[in-house]
């Protein structure tokens, strides 16, 4: 549901959104159930779109503990706004309290930091817990859809396009490095938790 919270975010993981539909379709080994629920993802685009910048920033352990400390009151909120639906004063006023008592200047803070979490996270291979790529993660699960004989033909067909067109668009490169070793310590919680907010 935070994708309605968190445009840049949503938009930012196309890619892996994609490929999580079709893995989900297909019951597969990749797909990262935890962080992919249906009653949250997005329908696939009709065209590629190219996902908006995304504020960079050198993470921290601290951001990253707010985050993960959050997580259940930030989805309490979150899961209660209707879909395609904008948040409401007091439920943005909701957020930015959990954001500040979690150690965050601002929800704006709060959605930068997650961002940038959601960006590293898109490059991680789930069965490995090593980060690749967001490109070599695309390429395993359109592999992994080709060989699937359970998929339907329509599904698979349809799973294909919506990952050749995330291979088509490139998610930016990570300015911060070493923000894939924080993300790497912390890679088991993070994927707990972005499955309620990430996709």
């Amino acid at each position: 549901m935070r994708e309605i919270v968190r445009p840049v975010a949503a938009a930012l993981s196309i890619a892996c959104l994609a490929a999580a539909i079709a893995v989900m379709s297909a019951g597969s080994a990749l797909a990262q159930a935890k962080q992919a629920p249906a009653k949250q993802m997005a329908p696939a685009p009709a065209a590629p779109m190219q996902p908006p910048e995304v504020k960079q920033m050198a993470l921290t352990d601290k951001q990253i503990d707010g985050v993960l400390a959050s997580s259940k009151d930030m989805d309490a909120i979150t899961d209660k706004i209707p879909q395609n639906a904008k948040p409401d004063a007091k439920v943005v006023a909701q957020l930015e309290a959990v954001a500040k008592k979690n150690g965050f200047a601002s929800y704006d803070e709060y959605n930068d930091v997650l961002d940038n979490i959601g960006m590293v996270m898109a490059g991680f291979d789930p069965a490995t817990k090593k980060y690749v790529g967001n490109e070599t993660v695309i390429k395993a699960q359109i592999a992994e859809v080709q060989g699937d004989k359970k998929m339907s033909p329509k599904d698979k067909k349809e799973a294909l396009a919506d990952l050749n067109d995330a291979l088509k668009n490139p998610a930016p490169p990570i300015q911060n490095k070493g923000n894939i070793d924080l993300v790497a310590k912390y890679y088991d919680k993070l994927s707990a938790i972005m499955g309620n907010d990430q996709q």
